[in-house]
């Protein structure tokens, strides 16, 4: 069997079309906001890690839809782990939803790399569902669910060995270096700490001549002990070396408790290490040469630029893409600033009127000739999008007006950077205030209702009454803002999505924030409103309690996170309880209970069972309204062990012979930046 082959992620970027300043400029709109949101997984054309194999069980699960949301939840809490220390193990779900879950990064990967890993693994590994089982290996990762509990397990029916196309440098010579190597790196990666070891020989005849190297290495999982990982590396290294051995160059022994490889290439040694480490006149002489090819570069970039501005009036598009009516449109719309004008409104963008910062720049507050005051976004950089998604979002931003969205008014090009310019909100964004213990006396219960109701019927307009058909993807408090009478406007549509009337979902890859992201659109990644209404429910819990979801663990003295808390209340009929106290005199108990019962119907597991948008603003609207009775909402087996009421750390329970494993609160991060 051979190695799949890593695939380019490089495309070819489209012809740049007429006003290509201009166009620089709208590539940007539906990525910024006027105040930036945490982190957030979206998706990109961006390198990803390279997948070596990916093997799925031949049985279904008997309960597909219930086997899904433990799925996800499994996942979740080992995610937690694996962004703390590397390796995460977890489980949820009874009976015919158990999902047991492992996911492991290999020694050598940075803890940035760790997390980039995990997330492809987390991505692609629901594939193989409706399979009651699956795993993925990754370079440099591992993940692994089931119905049972494996985690124990060395070895089993799915281990293989793969061999690399690639033809072995002299063959005798590195063979037998190559199958010493690997009987070394084994031998003794189960005494070492996290059962991870790795070295590298001479493959040549001559090993004083350098000629060429081979590289090794071996790790179990950390839920094995000492004697089943020394089994496990024996058997994988028997595969790997009599399968691979004399003839490839690179192979991998994948077991279902641990990892071999051999190469050529030095795949665990950081890429300055694996340059060999020259003298340091010679990493002076590197660093002299790029400091002078970057300045050679830039200076060539800036002279295409300008031929290119140069240029831009003379050249005429065939709009055969239809560019050039969108470009005019815009171009003769007020959406232009000049750049001295912004600089000059935000006071050379002085710190001070700094009102955030985020993945994609800095948020100013300015106040044009005019006395508008306005929020410009000075962009860190110019993303890279293609055609057709440029023409999309633009087309998204251009066509939804509304009195709870956030209003684009235009952009600068003219100057030495790229501009945004939005509507200035005073009170900036939801999460400043209420989940600040001194900030969140100004949002009292008339203004946290409106903020509910507003931000509803935004997504209904989107969802429903727009001229096309929109889900944002990215509802949280932080893209809530509000304006001098803590009105609701939604805010950056960097990830929204329109479909057409007659499609039933999108395919898409996964964008959002983990916490808030309903759990059929984790799974198998198909996009409908449905996600957007999961989102709102959550946000609604956030908005009643005063409690973040903190990615589905919340800091609460009973160690459940707040999906659960809140069920666990509604079954008891203790709803009351975790009213935010600020607002315990100030609604009755009747509207308190109505806004609950709402946030559960749009947090239930099952899609199918949220009412749409238009339906939650009756909701809210009538109070005579006989409410269903909610299901059980997904994440709520997140288990904690702050006895001490702290908040200050969690445990997730593996259903395993192994001790719990600790977590923190890292909310999560993207793999890919939006």
């Amino acid at each position: 069997m051979s190695r799949p082959r890593p695939r380019s992620k490089a495309r070819l970027s489209p012809p740049l079309p007429p006003a290509a300043d201009l166009l620089r400029c709208l590539l940007l709109l539906a990525a910024a906001v006027a105040v930036p949101s945490v982190p957030a997984v979206a998706d990109s054309s961006a390198a990803s890690p390279v997948i070596v194999a990916t093997l799925c069980a031949a049985t279904q699960a008997a309960d597909p839809e219930g086997f899904d949301v433990s799925f996800v939840n499994t996942l979740e809490l080992i995610y937690q782990n694996v962004t703390r220390s590397g390796f995460g193990a977890a489980s949820s779900g009874t009976g015919n939803d158990s999902v047991f879950g492992l996911g492991q990064c290999l020694a050598y990967l940075t803890p940035t790399d760790c997390q980039l890993c995990y997330a492809q693994s987390r991505v692609k590994l629901p594939h193989c569902l409706p399979a009651d089982g699956g795993r993925i290996y990754l370079d440099g990762c591992f993940l692994r669910y089931g119905a049972g509990n494996f985690t124990t397990n060395a070895s089993d029916a799915g281990d293989t060995a793969l061999c690399s196309n690639a033809t072995a440098p002299s063959a005798p010579a590195f063979a037998a270096a190559a199958a010493s190597l690997v009987r070394n790196v084994t031998a003794t990666a189960p005494g070492e700490e996290g059962y991870y070891y790795a070295g590298t020989a001479s493959a040549s005849a001559m090993p004083s001549s350098g000629a060429s190297r081979v590289y090794a290495a071996a790790q179990c999982w950390r839920s094995l002990n000492a004697s089943a990982c020394e089994a496990c590396v024996a058997s994988a290294r028997d595969r790997v070396v009599g399968q691979c051995l004399p003839g490839a160059a690179e192979g991998y022994g994948l077991n279902a408790g641990c990892f071999v490889r051999y190469s050529t290439q030095p795949f665990y040694l950081p890429a300055d290490a694996a340059a060999g480490g020259g003298s340091s006149t010679r990493h002076i002489l590197i660093i002299v040469f790029a400091s002078v090819f970057s300045g050679m570069a830039a200076i060539g970039i800036a002279f295409i630029w300008t031929r290119m501005r140069q240029r831009r009036d003379h050249l005429h598009h065939d709009d055969m893409d239809g560019s050039g009516e969108i470009i005019r449109a815009i171009a003769a719309s007020h959406l232009a600033f000049r750049y001295e004008e912004l600089r000059k409104a935000t006071d050379d963008f002085n710190q001070i009127h700094k009102l955030g910062q985020g993945g994609y720049g800095s948020v100013y507050k300015g106040v044009l000739l005019d006395g508008r005051e306005i929020a410009v976004k000075r962009l860190f950089l110019n993303t890279r999008q293609w055609t057709d998604q440029f023409f999309n979002e633009v087309k998204l931003v251009s066509q939804v007006q509304h009195k709870n969205l956030v209003k684009l008014l235009g952009c600068s090009v003219d100057g030495p950077e790229s501009l945004l310019v939005y509507e200035y909100l005073c009170n900036t964004s939801l999460d400043h205030y209420l989940f600040d213990a001194f900030k969140k006396n100004a949002l009292d219960w008339e203004r946290r209702a409106e903020i509910i109701l507003g931000t509803a019927e935004g997504l209904s307009y989107l969802h429903n009454a727009s001229e096309i058909r929109i889900i944002h993807r990215d509802i949280k408090a932080s893209n809530v803002l509000l304006d001098e009478r803590f009105r609701p406007k939604i805010g950056d549509f960097g990830l929204a999505r329109n479909f057409m009337a007659d499609q039933s979902h999108l395919s898409t890859g996964l964008a959002g924030t983990f916490g808030y992201m309903a759990p059929e659109y984790i799974v198998h990644g198909q996009l409908t409103e449905k996600a957007d209404i999961y989102s709102y429910g959550v946000l609604v819990l956030e908005i009643i309690t005063g409690r973040k979801n903190h990615n589905s663990v919340a800091s609460s003295a009973e160690g459940l996170s707040l999906m659960a808390l809140v069920w666990k209340h509604y079954n008891e009929g203790t709803m009351m309880e975790l009213l935010d106290p600020n607002l315990r005199e100030q609604c009755s108990e009747t509207e308190a209970l109505k806004v609950f019962h709402v946030g559960l119907l749009c947090a239930q597991a099952s899609p199918n069972l949220r009412p749409p948008m238009w339906k939650v603003v009756e909701m809210l609207g009538r109070a005579d309204r006989a409410l269903p009775r909610p299901t059980e909402p997904p994440f709520i087996n997140v288990k904690g062990s702050n006895s001490d009421g702290s908040g200050s750390s969690y445990s997730l329970k593996s259903n395993s012979d192994k001790s719990p494993f600790s977590t923190n609160q890292l909310s999560v991060s993207g793999v890919q930046a939006r």
